[in-house]
Formats: C-alpha cells, sequence, structure tokens
C-alpha cells in the first residue's frame, strides 16, 4: 500500500588548472587517512536510537534525471516528458521507469523524496555530502575551513578503533578528471578523518573520442597499500614500530596532540589487517556473486562496500565518477548528460545502475544484512524538464529526488510532489541538510550533535537540517 507523504571535457563545469588541485596517485601512507592539522576538542555524543549499523550510498555524480527514474511525468507536454514509459512496482501507486525493471520488487523496502532542492550550484558535491547550502568560489578546491562530509563525521566518532570508519570508491572524487572534488572531507574537522581513498585502474571495451559516447566501466577498487615494501616482513614492521614509539610519544605532546598517531595507526592497519584485505579480495567472491553485481567498476565497488559494511565499516560511499582525461577517454558523459539523454541512460547508466543496485538489495537481504544497513541512492543535483536541442537535459538543482531503502526506513513511501513537470517543488521542499540529517538519525546519531568549527565555535553536524520523520520506521 503506498504511503503518499506529502582543453579536455571536465563534465561541464569549466574548473581550470589553476583552480583545482591535481589528484594523482596516493603516494604516501598519511595521505589515506589525512594528514594532521590542529586537534579539535569536543563531545562525542549519540542518540543511540538508529536502527542502521552502517549506510552505503551509491552516489550518481553528474545529475541523475529524476523524470526518466522515479518522478516520471506521463502527460507532461511534448519536450518534457521523455521517451520512457513508467511500469508498475510492488508497491501500487509507486511506479519506476521501465529501465529500472528490478527496482519494482524493491519499492516496498523504498521511501523516495522527489521534492530536494538547494541553490548552491551546479556540479557542486557539498550540499548532498555535508548539507553546506552555500555556493563554492570553485568546486575543485578542498577547503579545510568547510564543514565536513557525513562519513568524515563517523571517522571523527570512531577514534577508539582502527579499523576505517568511511571509505570512499572506487577513487578520489575528481581523479578521473584530474580534479579533487570537494565534498567527501573532514573539513574543519581535521584531515585525519578524511575517508580511506582506494584506486582503481578503470578500463573500458570500446574507448571513443566522443564525449557523449557511453562506455560501460570495468575495474576493480583497489587498497592504495595492498603489501608491504620489499623485504619488509610484519614482524620487522612491528618491531620498527615499537622502537619508533619511544620517539614518537614524545614528538606528540611537543607537536600534534596525537593527531599524527591516528594517521600512523590507520596506515598501519591497511598494512596488516586481514579483515580489511579481505573484504576486497573479489578473487574469492562466488563467482555469481559476482555477476549478481555486474562485471563493472561500479558495481564491484558496491560488492566491496556490502563486504566492508558487514565487517564494520559505518560510512561508504560509492561513486559512478567520471573518467575523461585519466587514464583514458572512458566516460566523460556519466549522469551528465547534456547530449543524447535517453541514448545514454538506456545503452548504460539505468541497466548498470539497476542491476548493481538490484544485486546490493538481494545480497543485503539474503545475508540479513539490509535489517541494519541504510541504502542511499543520490546525486549533486536534477536535470531540466525540458529536453534542449541535442537531445539532452542540462542542470538543474530546483526539485530532484533522494532514494532510501533499508534499515531504519519506512518502505512503500513517497515523500513530497513536484509540480506537472519535476521543475518545482509543489509539496513539502527537503533541503540536502535534511536528507543528511535523516542519514544521521538512521544511524543513531544525533543531529543535533555539536562539534566544533575552525575556530573552536560549535555547529550542529546535519547544520540547520531536520530528519524526515514520515519517512522512518
Amino acid at each position: 500500500m503506498l504511503r503518499m507523504l506529502g582543453s579536455e571535457r571536465r563534465n561541464c563545469d569549466g574548473v581550470s588548472r589553476r583552480e583545482t588541485l591535481q589528484a594523482g596517485g596516493l603516494a604516501t601512507l598519511g595521505s589515506l587517512f589525512g594528514m594532521p592539522s590542529s586537534m579539535l576538542n569536543a563531545s562525542v555524543n549519540s542518540d543511540s536510537g538508529g536502527k542502521a549499523k552502517s549506510v552505503i550510498v551509491l552516489y550518481l555524480l553528474g545529475g541523475a534525471p529524476t523524470q526518466d527514474m522515479w518522478d516520471m511525468k506521463p502527460d507532461a507536454p511534448g519536450g518534457v516528458g521523455g521517451e520512457f514509459k513508467p511500469v508498475a512496482s510492488n508497491v501500487p501507486g509507486m511506479d519506476v521507469c521501465e529501465l529500472l525493471p528490478n527496482h519494482t520488487n524493491w519499492m516496498d523496502k523504498c521511501a523516495v523524496v522527489r521534492t530536494v532542492n538547494h541553490k548552491a550550484g551546479c556540479h557542486n558535491p557539498m550540499p548532498s555530502l555535508t548539507g553546506y547550502p552555500e555556493p563554492l568560489p570553485s568546486i575543485g578546491v578542498v577547503q579545510d575551513n568547510l564543514p565536513p562530509s557525513m562519513g568524515s563525521v563517523c571517522e571523527y566518532m570512531n577514534q577508539e578503533s582502527d579499523f576505517p570508519a568511511y571509505v570512499h570508491m572506487p577513487c578520489m572524487l575528481g581523479w578521473g578528471q584530474h580534479i579533487r572534488r570537494a565534498g567527501p572531507y573532514a573539513g574543519f574537522l581535521g584531515r585525519q578523518y578524511d575517508p580511506l581513498f582506494t584506486e582503481c585502474y578503470p578500463t573500458s571495451e570500446k574507448p571513443s573520442p566522443d564525449t557523449y559516447q557511453p562506455q560501460i566501466v570495468h575495474g576493480e577498487p583497489k587498497l592504495p597499500v595492498a603489501k608491504l615494501p620489499k623485504g619488509v616482513t610484519l614482524d620487522r614492521l612491528k618491531a620498527r614500530r615499537r622502537l619508533t614509539d619511544q620517539f614518537d610519544d614524545a614528538l606528540r605532546d611537543l607537536e600534534r596532540g596525537g593527531e599524527f598517531e591516528r594517521a600512523q595507526k590507520g596506515a598501519l592497519a591497511l598494512l596488516t589487517s586481514n579483515e580489511i584485505r579481505e573484504a576486497f579480495d573479489l578473487e574469492k567472491v562466488a563467482k555469481a556473486k559476482r555477476e549478481l553485481y555486474g562485471d563493472t567498476l561500479f558495481g564491484n565497488s558496491a560488492l566491496i562496500g556490502r563486504n566492508l559494511v558487514e565487517k564494520g565499516t559505518k560510512f561508504v560511499n560509492v561513486t559512478w565518477d567520471a573518467f575523461w582525461t585519466r587514464p583514458a577517454k572512458l566516460d566523460g558523459a556519466i549522469w551528465d548528460t547534456h547530449s543524447r539523454n535517453f541514448g545514454i541512460l538506456k545503452e548504460v547508466l539505468l541497466p548498470v545502475y539497476d542491476h548493481t543496485f538490484n544485486g546490493l538489495m538481494t545480497d543485503l537481504s539474503e545475508s540479513g544484512l539490509l535489517d541494519e544497513t541504510l541504502v542511499v541512492v543520490m546525486s549533486d543535483m536534477g536535470r531540466t524538464p525540458k529536453i534542449n536541442k541535442n537531445a539532452g537535459r542540462d542542470h538543474w538543482t530546483f526539485c530532484y529526488s533522494v532514494l532510501f531503502a533499508g534499515a531504519g526506513i519506512q518502505g512503500g513511501t513517497l515523500y513530497g510532489k513536484s509540480d506537472s513537470q519535476a521543475a518545482y517543488v509543489k509539496d513539502k521542499p527537503v533541503s540536502p541538510a535534511d536528507i543528511c540529517a535523516t542519514i544521521y538519525k538512521c544511524l543513531g546519531i544525533d543531529p543535533e550533535m555539536q562539534i566544533p568549527d575552525s575556530n573552536g565555535q560549535p555547529v550542529k553536524v546535519a547544520l540547520d537540517g531536520r530528519p524526515i520523520e514520515e519517512i522512518l520506521a
């Protein structure tokens, strides 16, 4: 029963090299868990009432079109409605696009929020990942005075453990375009709470110089440091560790108050933790399970994300990222479909995404992990209702959707209404900060919890966001 509640191309944002930081391979262990900054003191507290132990975010970079996925408008006038038809799901009245056939089996576990909007500019990941509502001077500049990502807050609350609470896959956001996008970082909390970024070596069967030629990207996310240096055994490494501890004890008091120790512990965990290595070892995964997720970079990242939450990782971000300038011209369109919107959606985007989403939901459900894992599908913005002269949809931040599923969610739920063209919010507007607050609430983190900003002043983790109580179980 439906419950209606209310140069080279770099996407199209024009970020220049002068405005960006080169995001090459992660060369040092320190960069994996962040370099030290001034220690911030704050009481870490939680309301401990959340039903989700972990969250997996499927992040569709570029701007996923809500009107071609979850908020279709088949009766909209020509030039708006699109080429696809809605189909019924297992919840009456909760239709989805015909190119998302697997979703029809899961909508009783899902809530779709159809009225998300912001004014922070196009291709800005900050609102969706942090709740921060303001435009940035450059989306390719990471600023330490900005609010932290949700994952970094989870890492901040994980100070007693060396196991990573926050993992971002398949690569540093923007690496495939030679930029370093803001959003996933710890901001004013300190770089020691940045995510563990994985590396990847993406491939495609038919690389093309055509910017909008859809590509299925293959590959696997890899740990940046998968083995010890030549000639160094675990025993030898631990012996060195004991020796350097004698010096570090004194240096900590004089220099960084323990931050560098956290970075060292994180790096050491990557080298010595069997659990971390096992989560990334896809060679031991049965062929049927790999096929369930799809043999794509996105699918393999989601599969590893599932392994990580089983082992205790709190926040996993799986991004459908762009690979246009590095390592080759593999996928420049991603979900930024200014041209051939319907062709790209039909040939690559929707089938691959639908396959992976179904695989993740099936695996989580059969393993019992869905009862304690929140799945969120989000994007940095939406796309215009009007179809342009290139059969594409352009940037649109005024109304788009976010899908929630799994732990803590009232399934079979729609929240908010868009207008007849999915152009503007008609009822119950939702900010990205509200989305973040809802995720925090599901995780048992009080959205009102305060952390110190760069000036030591208390700031709520969800900023001004409020949980969407109507979609929570």
